[in-house]
């Protein structure tokens, strides 16, 4: 090989591995940042973390239940609460204390008390709350502690210099279901309107299943280069989630 070449050609080697190497470093790798045998928080990307609490129930035995906190310039939204007061309120003080951020509301994504039973924590340390009006007129129906701000069909609140949206695409796991995007991060909650790979289809006790697939498929077409999901239950994952979804409630 003539020298011109040689060197060229090691130039050349030496750009692709240091592609390679800055996309190494550009991938982000989860890891717990918080356990207790009540609560497990889990940064799952640089700017969005998974919280996790824990219900009793008759039909499931033990059920971890997710939800997702976003953060922008030393600000949080946060999309369901912990199953319990208890839990909510080690969240919260985990937030103002290890993240050092505000927390600008709490985003309930349906009526049950996995996504609403540590409301009053939040309600107790001044956090804005906020729900789809079917939210708030189920909560009230099965006296559970009431979100004190609604909306129709979506909405969209700031963060820091990001902003988040919540949108209603339509019934699945129950009659008032939304999912959370955050757009920067291209991370979505999608609750218990979502599955894990390989989940069953859980309680459908409040289930749309005739149009669950449906729905689905409409948050898809809407966030087509959506990065990563989080289910209500389980692993989080990417679209393959919602693909899941779909498939387990077609027809």
């Amino acid at each position: 090989m003539k020298p011109f070449i040689k060197i060229l050609f090691i130039f050349l080697i030496s750009i692709t591995n240091f592609k390679g190497i800055a996309q190494q470093k550009e991938e982000f790798k989860a890891k717990v940042i918080y356990k207790s045998k009540d609560l497990v928080i889990t940064q799952i990307a640089k700017n969005a973390f998974e919280h996790t609490s824990f219900k009793q129930t008759n039909d499931f035995g033990y059920v971890p239940c997710n939800g997702l906190i976003v953060r922008n310039s030393n600000e949080v939204i946060i999309f369901d609460t912990p199953t319990n007061d208890k839990s909510s309120e080690v969240l919260i003080k985990w937030i103002k204390e290890k993240l050092h951020c505000k927390i600008n509301a709490i985003i309930p994504t349906h009526f049950h008390d996995d996504c609403l039973g540590g409301l009053k924590a939040f309600d107790e340390n001044g956090i804005p709350s906020y729900a789809h009006s079917k939210t708030i007129s189920l909560a009230k129906e099965n006296d559970y502690i009431v979100p004190k701000n609604s909306f129709n069909d979506s909405l969209v609140l700031k963060i820091g210099k990001e902003h988040i949206v919540a949108k209603f695409f339509g019934e699945g796991h129950t009659k008032d279901n939304v999912i959370g995007y955050f757009p920067s991060e291209k991370v979505m909650f999608g609750g218990c309107l979502i599955k894990e790979l390989e989940a069953g289809k859980g309680y459908l006790g409040d289930a749309n299943v005739a149009e669950w697939s449906n729905t689905v498929e409409k948050i898809k077409k809407t966030y087509p280069n959506v990065k990563t999901v989080v289910p209500g239950h389980g692993e989080y994952g990417n679209i393959a989630l919602l693909d899941y979804t779909i498939q387990l409630f077609k027809p």
